[in-house]
């Protein structure tokens, strides 16, 4: 709806509600309707859902047009984001937001920080996807005030042009709203609970959930040891709870992200079910490790499976815990990969010890074999040393050629000394362009980075306080952040604006009339900005 009609409506609700209803101007309540245009989070999942579809065709269509995200762990964060993704690219088509359950239990949970095992408070995770949509409607509504401060002013002056210019502008607005992929872990719980728990997610506003199939009270990082999956009929389970709960919430075409951690986990917490040889259970038996069995030697508290006609012990711990072969794991991810596809996921997230594009396109050759379309959601993560992992795919693919690699010695790439070689520079080099080739060769739709702004907060504070503590004082905040905000146009510079302080004047206005008492007035030291 344009702005003129969005008036004209207002215009008429309020001609039909008589003499009581006169004080309220319709073009105020207009401006206030068209500054929060997702009244609700699930207005927000429905919007998001189009378009994180839509970018799924575009990509099956053309891998080049694969999508990205960074994870987000307070709205701030995530509003700072968007704004500076449409100041710089003027879009933000397809750029997502990433919520990280990592950051969630290391951040945001009440009991303080905590390790990546869903040990935080489930619902923490739904108040975070409400929080950071606030932040990015409010955002919404700042540069829309701003526009809506210069429309009075060219009307003020009588600039036709302009005024119409900026009408226009406000009819294409684009928001800063954008789909959120939201970590819901290993469900919190069993199938009901990851059903509960994904409603709220939903009515916070996620339009696509991403569940692991680890178990859920032995959950740990995907970058680190001791993970534990469940057989496949438990991970199918809350796959269709997760889509129970958007088809209950009215959300069609919610996204569902399947992620296994099969790749790096050896271990099993029971024995799957199965009633015949070669269905789903009986090929996640295959994987276990386990011995035939001689009857003579049976010894107390085995466990027992029958295999091809025999009777097999599967290696079971004293954590209860049972293993599964070496060297199964790929075989285990496609299997992982293949049923979620065939039962109701609609992206697949392989969880990996290192960014290596050949390594992921040879899992997903074999899964495509069965799901032609299948594609990934990839984590480009911090967990992995990119620098060192990329330098070694350099140097081995150098002997491999039969390339001197004499002056390099493989266990130090890592080392300062090798920045401005030959070696160093493509290496660099593949790293830039890693998203686009894994795009194109290994079939991700879509590349995030689970952790960006833990690192770049704490990179950013630790330089701060080095410098405003030490000999610089002052001077280290004006010179390295104030000045650099003016210079770089960041937003906020004018602190008191990002906060609201505007909006607030405006409703003010809305509310008050002439005796609105603003704080924008000719003292408000952000007038200082207005050169910047």
């Amino acid at each position: 709806m344009t702005y003129q009609n969005t008036i004209t409506r207002m215009q008429g609700i309020v001609s039909a509600n008589g003499p009581s209803w006169a004080a309220i101007d319709p073009e105020s309540a207009a401006r206030m309707a068209i500054q929060n245009r997702f009244p609700t989070g699930l207005d927000i999942a429905k919007y998001t859902a189009k378009i994180m579809r839509a970018d799924m065709a575009a990509y099956d269509a053309d891998p080049a047009q694969y999508t990205q995200s960074l994870g987000c762990w307070h709205g701030f964060i995530a509003q700072q984001k968007l704004i500076a993704i449409k100041k710089h690219f003027g879009t933000t088509k397809q750029r997502y937001l990433y919520l990280s359950g990592w950051m969630v239990a290391a951040l945001r949970s009440e009991f303080g920080p905590l390790p990546d095992q869903s040990m935080h408070e489930k619902t923490s995770v739904p108040a975070l996807i409400e929080e950071l949509y606030t932040f990015l409607k409010q955002a919404d509504a700042r540069e829309l005030g701003m526009m809506f401060r210069a429309l009075d002013k060219a009307r003020e002056t009588g600039d036709a042009v302009e005024a119409k210019r900026l009408e226009n502008a406000i009819d294409n607005y684009e928001t800063h709203v954008v789909p959120i992929i939201a970590d819901i872990d290993a469900g919190f719980g069993n199938a009901e609970a990851t059903y509960l728990l994904a409603k709220k997610m939903i009515e916070a506003g996620a339009c696509a959930l991403q569940i692991e199939n680890q178990v859920s009270d032995e959950k740990q990082c995907g970058h680190q040891d001791g993970k534990v999956t469940v057989p496949h009929e438990d991970f199918l389970q809350k796959i269709r709870a997760c889509r129970m709960a958007f088809l209950e919430m009215g959300l069609d075409d919610g996204v569902i992200v399947a992620r296994t951690d099969s790749l790096g986990a050896g271990l099993t917490k029971q024995i799957a079910f199965s009633k015949e040889p070669g269905d789903m259970g009986d090929q996640y038996n295959s994987f276990l490790d386990a011995d035939e069995v001689d009857p003579a030697n049976i010894t107390n508290g085995q466990v027992f499976i029958s295999r091809d006609g025999k009777l097999l012990a599967p290696k079971r711990l004293p954590s209860n815990l049972f293993q599964f072969r070496a060297g199964t794991g790929v075989d285990r991810v496609v299997l992982d990969c293949i049923t979620s596809l065939q039962n109701g996921a609609d992206l697949l997230w392989i969880e990996t010890e290192k960014p290596h594009v050949e390594q992921i396109a040879e899992m997903v050759d074999r899964i495509r074999e069965a799901v032609p379309n299948a594609k990934l959601v990839y984590n480009n993560s911090p967990s992995f040393n990119w620098t060192l992992n990329f330098r070694q795919q350099v140097f081995d693919a150098w002997e491999a050629a039969g390339k001197d690699v004499s002056a390099y010695d493989r266990a130090k790439l890592m080392s300062v000394d090798y920045d401005g070689t030959e070696l160093g520079a493509e290496a660099d080099e593949k790293i830039r362009t890693f998203q686009r080739d894994a795009a194109a060769r290994a079939g991700i739709f879509h590349h995030l980075i689970t952790l960006p702004t833990y690192h770049t907060a704490a990179l950013s504070t630790d330089n701060l306080a080095r410098e405003y503590f030490g000999e610089q004082a002052m001077l280290g905040y004006v010179k390295n952040v104030q000045r650099e905000e003016i210079r770089q146009g960041i937003a906020c510079v004018k602190h008191q604006n990002m906060s609201g302080s505007d909006i607030g004047d405006d409703h003010k206005e809305y509310f008050a009339g002439e005796a609105a008492l603003k704080a924008g007035g000719a003292h408000n030291t952000m007038n200082q900005f207005e050169a910047a």
